[in-house]
């Protein structure tokens, strides 16, 4: 092993534990941030009032209920859905060998929008079964994308890309049209609120759910993100090094796609997550995925839950979580574009 190599495995380590300390700090702040303040440190005081409510102080079980009803199961909810939609983003630009692709480029939050906006409008649909129908249409979208350049079978990756456009534009034209046809005064707002993302919905029978996923996912692409390495150098490398990149190139899309999906279908659209933190990990620790991903997921979920927080806390109304990380990432990322200038992207 050659020194340049254990100097990068050694900044990577060192990167990732401090973000997992910064993830720790930054989680601890967000239970205790919101409307209704709470100190971390009266929380034994907090448990034995949510245990004996009658033996304890009005305004503190009412604190033990905002933290353990609302407030946990919604930070880790967001975690979760962070590290997923970073994670997934810095397994599309590596399996795609473009750093501008984002996880929705095979049509998945689309698909799962339309879902949703289904749901709103169909009648007798519960909140679970819009859910449901969310990340049922998500997942459908990419296995429409996938059919679509099988039966092309030129330029697989090319054609994939291509093939995510067209069922993009399909769902975004059904959700449109799904609009047009939502009663103004009930479905409208619920489809356009979902749209534009909130965390406000998490609980814990939805993390219940949502971790198995989303943790699979992560767990997944990490044990695995050696092969990514060398899907990312093009099939013909890959082959090369006797590695057949079909099978793997599916099961990575199959896995961020599955965890893209579970993302829209509990929070709404969020927008830029996926796109600018694998940038920032890779700025970090360099291209390596094995490297690169377990601080992309770390960034992520740091990322997000400061935008939640952002979000219940700067006003009155909740402000939609994707109005905050458009505010935040779109100016990082114009950064990028200017640091990047002449010289390409990494």
């Amino acid at each position: 092993m050659n020194t340049g190599t254990q100097t990068s495995r050694s900044r990577a380590r060192k990167t990732t534990l401090l973000l997992g300390l910064l993830l720790v700090l930054v989680f601890a702040l967000s239970l205790g941030i919101g409307r209704i303040s709470i100190k971390l440190t009266d929380l034994p005081l907090l448990f034995q009032a949510l245990v004996h409510p009658d033996l304890a102080d009005h305004s503190l079980h009412t604190q033990a209920i905002a933290l353990f009803w609302v407030r946990l199961p919604r930070c880790i909810m967001t975690a979760l859905v962070g590290a997923g939609l970073a994670l997934s983003g810095a397994v599309y630009q590596g399996l795609f060998r473009n750093p501008l692709v984002s996880p929705d480029i095979l049509g998945v939050s689309a698909g799962a929008t339309f879902g949703a906006a289904l749901g709103f409008v169909v009648p007798g649909v519960e909140f679970f079964g819009i859910q449901a129908l969310a990340f049922a249409f998500g997942l459908l979208a990419v296995g429409c994308a996938l059919l679509i350049a099988k039966a092309v079978a030129v330029k697989p990756m090319l054609v994939l890309v291509l093939a995510g456009l067209v069922v993009l534009s399909v769902f975004n034209a059904g959700i449109t049209t799904l609009k047009y046809m939502a009663d103004p005064y009930n479905e409208l707002p619920a489809i356009v609120f979902w749209i534009m993302g909130s965390m406000s919905r998490a609980s814990w029978n939805e993390l219940a759910i949502a971790a198995p996923l989303v943790g699979g996912a992560i767990i997944l692409a990490h044990l695995f993100c050696y092969r990514l390495n060398i899907l990312s150098l093009g099939d013909a490398q890959a082959l090369s090094l006797g590695v057949n990149p079909k099978p793997w190139r599916i099961l990575f899309i199959t896995t961020s796609s599955m965890a893209v999906a579970v993302s829209v279908a509990t929070c709404g659209q969020v927008g830029w997550v996926g796109l600018v933190i694998p940038h920032i990990a890779r700025t970090l620790v360099g291209p390596n995925h094995e490297h690169m991903l377990p601080v992309s997921t770390l960034t992520g979920a740091i990322f997000l839950l400061l935008a939640d927080t952002a979000a219940r806390s700067l006003s009155g109304a909740e402000i939609p979580i994707s109005v905050i990380t458009a505010f935040t990432g779109a100016p990082f990322f114009a950064f990028l574009l200017y640091k990047n200038r002449g010289s390409g992207w990494s």
